[in-house]
């Protein structure tokens, strides 16, 4: 009898490379939960539960038959829209947690980030920080945090910390916010681009959630980084997307310490200016070194990354110019 997982947000970057990768599965039978199912994967033909995770009438029979949740769901904003992450992202999370633990889930696994505690983020158990500047990071380490609160009610929780998102259709992301953002020739390099950038492909992401449906029976709550095959420098990468795409690279250098205050700068111009906000802190933060690895994702889902960065990188990059799609707004919705 196969396992039935459902896959929320099966629309998005994360849930259709999921529903991509399980499908390949004869073990697996994946149910794609999604607000538009015009917008599924063309190639699944299994079922669709369709609606809101908002809608309390829909998740009263959303998890009925389902063994696993690989919740992809999600809202983004790289700064405030505080009440906004609380109600499109934070709430439903919660909500469906609950509901896995008293609809009998066997495990409920969950997309998070290497980011959550770059300091510390090399042990995918750390506590995640919660910077005031960010809230929409305070709520996926809120999530974080009420996983392993409610992990010993039956439902093993399974926190899987990702790395930079890149790949094949995803117009978001740290990658279309920096590209117009190279034009202006105001970006600076941060630490000379000497941090690191645990880059991971969308294919890679599909199939650690895949390994993570498949695995063995695992404590009750557990933490695993899932990142790419190497890990680039900040510069690396610049230097590859003005090699092959003609962007200009910075042309002066800060620390930390002056980039930080410099974003925070940005962001109180931002109700005087007609755009959004050169730089923000996040993507400071999101350019600190995380130190993660692979290691225990092999070790325990047995799981090895196979898309370089790279390649990732030229894929998602392909996709934004053949499609011409718009600079990446600071927060989008994506649930």
């Amino acid at each position: 009898m196969k396992t039935r997982v459902l896959i929320t947000g099966a629309t998005g970057f994360v849930g259709s490379h999921i529903l991509e990768q399980m499908m390949q599965q004869n073990e697996l039978e994946p149910v794609a939960a999604c607000r538009d199912r015009s917008r599924l994967l063309e190639s699944f033909n299994g079922e669709i539960r369709e609606g809101d995770l908002r809608d309390h009438q829909y998740l009263e029979t959303l998890l009925d038959d389902i063994d696993i949740i690989c919740h992809a769901a999600a809202w983004t904003s790289l700064w405030g829209h505080r009440q906004q992450s609380d109600k499109l992202y934070l709430q439903p999370s919660l909500a469906l947690i609950d509901l896995a633990i008293k609809k009998g889930v066997s495990r409920f696994i969950n997309v998070s980030t290497t980011s959550a505690n770059p300091a510390m983020s090399a042990n995918p158990h750390s506590p995640g920080i919660q910077p005031n500047f960010w809230p929409h990071l305070c709520n996926v380490v809120n999530i974080e945090n009420i996983m392993k609160q409610r992990a010993d009610e039956g439902c093993q929780m399974l926190n899987l910390r990702l790395g930079l998102f890149a790949g094949e259709r995803y117009g978001l992301g740290l990658l279309p916010i920096l590209l117009p953002r190279l034009k202006t020739h105001l970006v600076p390099w941060v630490k000379a681009g000497k941090t690191a950038m645990p880059i991971i492909d969308g294919e890679d992401i599909g199939r650690a959630f895949t390994l993570a449906c498949l695995a063995d029976q695992q404590p009750d709550f557990e933490a695993i980084n899932i990142i790419g095959p190497s890990t680039p420098a900040v510069k690396d990468v610049i230097e590859l997307i003005h090699r092959q795409y003609a962007y200009p690279k910075p042309h002066f250098n800060v620390p930390f310490f002056i980039a930080y205050p410099f974003a925070w700068l940005m962001e109180k111009l931002d109700p005087v200016v007609p755009w959004e906000p050169l730089v923000t802190r996040s993507i400071i933060h999101l350019l600190e070194d995380t130190h993660a690895t692979n290691d225990k994702a092999f070790r325990l889902l047995g799981f090895k990354a196979n898309v370089t960065w790279q390649q990732a990188i030229k894929k998602q990059i392909d996709t934004l110019h053949e499609k011409n799609l718009p600079a990446m707004k600071m927060a989008k919705q994506i649930i």
